[in-house]
């Protein structure tokens, strides 16, 4: 996790003295929704006699952010959290996943007003535990909280319209495999499918 916050910071450090030579900068608000396939219900492990759960549920707002060069490639970063607690298996465990991704981006156009963003790229996946001592300060003001990290690779894409001037609405997908996810939940894999507002800052 150290190496990956480093990188995280190493890469956000080159974004920044490049953003000069920047073509576009975006950025994004939205909503979505979280769900995985397999396991519809939830589980015990058979070999740790843990309980697992479907990651899905709740709606995720999401934020982010892109630079654009030449040839309409850049740099990406999004992020997207369970808006509301959810209760672990009906067990009365509050959580929430919280999803980081840092991508390479590309927007080839469609039409004056029209274009893909396609992107790839690396992150990790925060699942928050609250009140796992069962104090009612942790309870009841949901003060504490234990964390669950997992290194996720992911691709995405979305559809980006120009509705007024710079704004832009953006349908989109993203598709993740969160490494050792099955410790916390029934799949390592996930789809994330929202859509987002955004601003463009340059030609749009």
């Amino acid at each position: 996790m150290r190496k990956l916050a480093l990188l995280t910071v190493v890469l956000g450090f080159l974004l920044l003295v490049n953003l000069a030579s920047a073509q576009q900068l975006d950025a994004m608000f939205g909503f979505s929704a979280l769900t995985s396939p397999g396991a519809t219900a939830c589980n015990t492990n058979a070999s740790s006699g843990q309980l697992t759960c479907p990651e899905k549920g709740g709606v995720y707002p999401n934020i982010g952010f892109d630079v654009i060069f030449h040839k309409r490639m850049g740099f990406a970063f999004d992020a997207a959290w369970r808006g509301s607690q959810g209760n672990y298996g009906g067990i009365g465990l509050p959580y929430r996943p919280i999803l980081f991704d840092l991508n390479a981006i590309y927007q080839p156009r469609i039409s004056r007003k029209a274009g893909l963003d396609l992107m790839g790229g690396i992150g990790w996946q925060s699942t928050r535990f609250y009140g796992v001592n069962g104090s009612f300060s942790c309870q009841a003001l949901g003060a504490c909280y234990t964390s669950s990290n997992h290194f996720l690779v992911g691709i995405g894409g979305g559809i980006r319209y120009y509705v007024w001037g710079h704004f832009f609405v953006r349908p989109e997908a993203h598709y993740y495999h969160i490494v050792n996810n099955t410790v916390d939940f029934t799949s390592n894999n996930e789809v994330r499918v929202g859509a987002s507002i955004g601003y463009t800052i340059g030609p749009e």
